[in-house]
């Protein structure tokens, strides 16, 4: 797929730019997104991926088009997996909900920066060494396994890294959040916001995560045109995702392991392509190995498809049927319970009676009485 210079220009011209509009324009204010406006920016950003690829198609063919949509379903989906992260790690830090559209596009940012070394640094290894396949093909397998191993997303699972450890220990931080900024001054000294550590952690949940989709997506297209722009598109509307979908990221129980099998298939495509293309003398004597099968892109791309729809139908299913099983033992959420009403189930006996007689001896004046009547 030859590119010329001008439409990459345009290309990253054009997505900078949405980018800064959303950043700058949508996202300069710290608040909420109501439902209307992350639905519309969703169906935007998604619009206009679908747009692109069949531009692909139009002026590059069905191959590259089909290269770009495998592409761009496996790292939205992995994205979203990101996204369920980037909600326990709100969760953790308590963040408020008007300040959480700031972090998540600080989030996405550092996202994008990260993925972007990454994609400069495997095509520069790819285009020197063909066997680095193998490297990125064992590293997905070993990912896939890691993602089966943890079997449901759950909050427990999450365990904070080194970085953010180290961060929460050593830094002179506050528990309470100045709006966004990440540090205030108090006592004449001026210590971290709870901002700080979040975006910490964000940053290097980013990082972790785009050392697995850089390979994930060169196992489907070694061009790095597709590469970028699958991963922008990814990215764009994210935010709007997270306040849309809310609590259904968590109803999402099964996407860790329909990615570990999607992982696991372009980890094992990717060492099929490097024995094809073997250049190591230790193996079959540095010879391409033949019988070594090149898996097409469309059958990528239909088995990324199916696997995907199926554990989303297989995560509502089973979250439908965890929240009817406690609907029938009577249990409840906070949600459910929350509200400006009183508790009726509160013990009346922890009620002091002597407080309501002596507000009653406040409200009521004493009679003049005689001694007589006195008791």
């Amino acid at each position: 797929m030859h590119v010329h210079d001008y439409v990459w220009y345009i290309t990253v011209g054009v997505l900078l730019a949405l980018l800064a509009f959303d950043v700058f324009i949508i996202g300069r204010r710290p608040h909420e997104p109501t439902t209307r406006e992350s639905a519309t920016a969703i169906a935007f950003y998604v619009g206009l991926a679908i747009v692109f690829g069949l531009g692909v198609w139009l002026f590059s063919g069905g191959r590259y088009a089909g290269e770009f949509f495998a592409g761009w379903l496996t790292e939205y989906s992995l994205s979203v997996d990101n996204l369920f992260i980037f909600l326990i790690i709100m969760a953790r830090f308590q963040v408020p909900r008007k300040y959480q559209q700031t972090a998540l596009l600080v989030g996405i940012i550092l996202a994008l920066f990260f993925r972007g070394i990454f994609i400069a640094v495997g095509a520069a290894a790819i285009n020197q060494f063909s066997w680095v396949f193998y490297l990125f093909g064992a590293f997905l397998v070993y990912t896939a396994v890691h993602l089966a191993k943890q079997g449901e997303n759950d909050d427990d699972d999450y365990k904070e890294n080194a970085v953010i450890r180290f961060a929460r220990k050593r830094l002179n931080a506050t528990d309470e959040y100045n709006g966004v900024k990440l540090t205030v001054v108090k006592n004449g000294k001026r210590l971290f916001t709870p901002m700080a550590i979040v975006i910490v952690a964000l940053g290097t949940t980013d990082l972790l995560f785009a050392l697995d989709s850089i390979p994930a997506i060169y196992g489907l297209t070694q061009e790095p045109f597709l590469v970028f722009t699958a991963n922008v598109f990814a990215l764009m509307g994210l935010r709007q995702l997270y306040f849309l979908l809310g609590d259904l990221l968590k109803r999402l129980i099964y996407l860790s392991l329909g990615l570990s099998v999607v992982l696991a298939f372009i980890g094992v495509k990717l060492v099929l392509h490097a024995m094809h293309e073997n250049e190591l003398p230790f193996i079959n004597g540095g010879e391409h190995i033949k019988w070594a099968p090149e898996i097409p892109i469309s059958v990528s791309l239909g088995f990324i498809i199916v696997t995907l729809g199926i554990t989303t139908v297989l995560s509502l299913w089973k979250s439908r049927k965890i929240a009817a099983e406690k609907a029938a033992n009577g249990e409840t959420t906070p949600a459910e319970t929350a509200g400006g009403e009183l508790d009726e189930s509160t013990p009346q006996d922890d009620v002091d009676p002597r407080t309501k007689a002596e507000i009653d001896n406040l409200q009521e004046p004493e009679p003049h009485e005689t001694d007589s009547k006195k008791p």
